[in-house]
């Protein structure tokens, strides 16, 4: 594993339960600053094998990454059942639930 993917990992994992943070803070937060595509290749090569809390990473504009019936609904699922408001259409009001990279690390 190299440092990169060690610092990413530890700024998802650091993302508590009822909170989202986008791959552009996870990937500020490690020391990355242009790093949003690195957070979702670790995202999709580590979860399973981490058991990372990938559904509280979304994007920078509040929305959920995934098309309605691509994963969506399981995102947004998981988020309702820590607490977190999600929209029909997949979004997160960033103001009452979201994280910058200054909040939590």
């Amino acid at each position: 594993m190299t440092e990169s993917t060690r610092r990413i990992i530890e700024a998802i994992e650091a993302v508590p339960p009822g909170k989202v943070s986008c791959y552009r803070d996870i990937a500020f937060t490690a020391g990355l600053p242009n790093g949003a595509r690195q957070v979702v290749r670790v995202l999709h090569s580590m979860t399973r094998v981490r058991k990372l809390p990938w559904h509280r990473i979304i994007k920078a504009n509040g929305h959920i990454a995934f098309a309605p019936g691509d994963g969506l609904e399981l995102q947004a699922a998981l988020l309702r059942a820590e607490g977190v408001e999600v929209s029909a259409t997949g979004t997160v009001d960033l103001d009452r639930f979201g994280l910058t990279s200054f909040d939590c690390f």
